[in-house]
C-alpha cells in the first residue's frame, strides 16, 4: 500500500499566517507543512486540504484516479477549492465499513473527540490507521487488536492516544508511527525528531511517499535515560514527556510527604496534575527492589532526594559518623543502586540535579552532599543509554 503525505501540518498549516512565534519563524522551506492530507494508492484521499492537487503534482502524483474522498474532522482551516473531477467529500459513520472499487476496505473508528479515524486495509492485507487532529480512539474492537502496519496520528497533541493503542496491542514493536497534524506548539527540526524518537515515532516532510507493510527501522527508544539539570530547568517535564506514550508507567516519588510544609505539598500537587491519569505512583526510596522486578516503565524523580534519604540513614551529615563508617555505608548503598540499574530489564527514566555548577556550599555537610551527588550522577549515567542535560527548558543530549 503506497501512502503519500500531501501535507503533515495542523489544519491552519505551518507556519501559521501572521504568527510571530519562533516555531513559525523557523518553519520555512522543507520545514513548512500544509494541512495533513493522505493519498492512498492514488485511489483514496483522506482529508481534502487547500492545494491538494498541486501538492500531489509536486510529489509526482495525480488526483485523477481518486475514487473516494473522506474527511476526518470538521474543517476549520482555510477555504478549500475542490479540484475538478474529485468525488464529493464525506465522512463515514462510526463503525461503518466501506469497500472501494480499488479493493481497499475502510472502517470508521470512533474518536473521543469530534472527528473520525479511518482504518484502511489494502487488498493484500496491509493495515493503516489514520487519526484526526486532537483525536484518540474511543475504543478498539477485539478483532482489530493485531498491530497495525502503520499509524498516522497526532502524536504531539495526543500522546495518550498512542499510549492507548499500545495498551491494546494495536501498536506493536514493528508498527511504524508517523506524526502528523504538526502545529506550532511542537518544536521543529532536530528537537522534534528527538522528541518523536523518544516516543518511537517520526515525522516526514510534506510530499513523502511511504509503503505500508514494507520493512522499516523503528526508532530505538532508550531503555535507561538520565535527565539532569538545575532547579526549575524543566528536567521533570522532559522526563515525563519521554514516557507519555507508554501504556503504563510507575512514577516513583523519592521525596515523600512533609507534614506542615504547604509549599512542598503544592509542588507535589503540581507534579501529580501534570501526570497522565493512567500512571501509578509509589512514594519510596527503595529503588533496588523495583529495578529488580519485571513491570511497566519507571520514572524516578529524583536521585538527589534519594541520596538525601540515603545520607540520612548512614548519618552522613555528622563529620564523626561520616568518618566512622558512614562514608563506606553510603558508597555501598549507592553501589547497590548502580548495579540494579545495570541489571534491570525495565524501561527507566531518572531525574537528578546538577548541584556542582554554582556556589560552593558553605558547610562541610553541604559540600559532602554536592560531591556525593556528583559521584552518583556520573555512576548512574554510565549505565544509561541516553543522558540528557536540560537548560532553560531546552534538552541537550549528552549521550545517545
Amino acid at each position: 500500500m503506497e501512502l503519500t503525505l500531501l501535507g503533515t501540518g495542523a489544519p491552519l498549516g505551518l507556519p501559521r499566517p501572521d504568527c510571530p512565534c519562533a516555531v513559525c519563524a523557523l518553519s520555512r522551506g522543507e520545514r513548512a507543512r500544509a494541512a495533513t492530507s493522505l493519498l492512498v494508492d492514488g485511489a483514496l484521499l483522506l482529508d481534502l486540504t487547500p492545494g491538494a492537487a498541486l501538492a500531489a503534482a509536486r510529489s509526482g502524483h495525480s488526483l485523477v484516479g481518486v475514487r473516494q474522498v473522506l474527511l476526518t474532522h470538521p474543517h476549520d482551516g482555510p477555504a478549500v477549492e475542490v479540484p475538478a473531477g474529485l468525488p464529493t467529500a464525506g465522512r463515514v459513520p462510526d463503525g461503518r465499513e466501506l469497500t472501494l472499487i480499488s479493493g481497499h476496505r475502510v472502517r470508521a473508528v470512533p474518536m473521543d473527540s469530534p472527528g473520525t479515524g479511518y482504518e484502511v486495509t489494502s487488498a493484500d492485507g496491509e493495515r493503516l490507521l489514520y487519526l484526526p487532529p486532537g483525536g484518540a480512539p474511543a475504543g478498539i474492537a477485539d478483532e482489530h487488536l493485531a498491530p497495525y502496519d502503520m499509524v498516522v496520528a497526532d502524536v504531539t497533541g495526543r500522546p495518550d492516544g498512542l499510549a492507548r493503542l499500545r495498551a491494546t496491542g494495536a501498536v506493536g514493536l514493528t508498527t511504524e508511527v508517523i506524526a502528523v497534524h504538526l502545529d506550532h506548539d511542537a518544536p521543529t527540526g532536530a528537537e522534534l525528531r528527538r522528541r518523536l524518537a523518544a516516543a518511537g515515532a517520526r515525522a516526514v516532510p510534506d510530499g513523502t511517499t511511504l509503503y505500508v507493510g514494507d520493512y522499516h527501522e523503528v526508532p530505538d527508544v532508550p531503555r535507561r535515560t538520565l535527565v539532569t539539570g538545575g532547579a526549575r530547568s524543566g528536567k521533570s517535564v522532559e522526563a515525563e514527556r519521554r514516557l507519555e506514550t507508554f501504556p503504563e508507567v510507575l512514577y516513583v516519588a523519592t521525596g515523600g510527604t512533609r507534614e506542615g510544609d504547604p509549599e512542598w505539598a503544592e509542588r507535589v500537587g503540581l507534579h501529580r496534575e501534570r501526570r497522565p491519569a493512567s500512571w501509578r505512583t509509589a512514594e519510596t526510596c527503595e529503588l533496588v527492589p523495583l529495578l529488580a522486578e519485571d513491570g511497566p516503565a519507571l520514572l524516578v524523580d529524583c536521585l538527589s532526594l534519594w541520596l538525601t534519604d540515603a545520607m540520612d540513614r548512614v548519618g552522613a551529615w555528622d563529620d564523626e559518623r561520616w568518618r566512622d563508617g558512614g562514608q563506606a555505608a553510603l558508597r555501598e548503598r549507592t553501589g547497590e543502586l548502580v548495579a540494579a540499574v545495570r541489571a534491570t530489564r525495565r524501561t527507566v527514566v531518572a531525574v537528578t540535579n546538577e548541584v556542582g555548577s554554582g556556589v560552593v556550599p558553605a558547610t562541610a555537610a553541604g559540600r559532602r552532599f554536592r560531591d556525593e551527588l556528583g559521584r552518583l550522577n556520573a555512576a548512574f549515567a554510565d549505565e544509561c543509554e541516553e543522558v540528557v542535560l536540560v537548560v532553560a527548558g531546552q534538552a541537550l543530549v549528552l549521550r545517545g
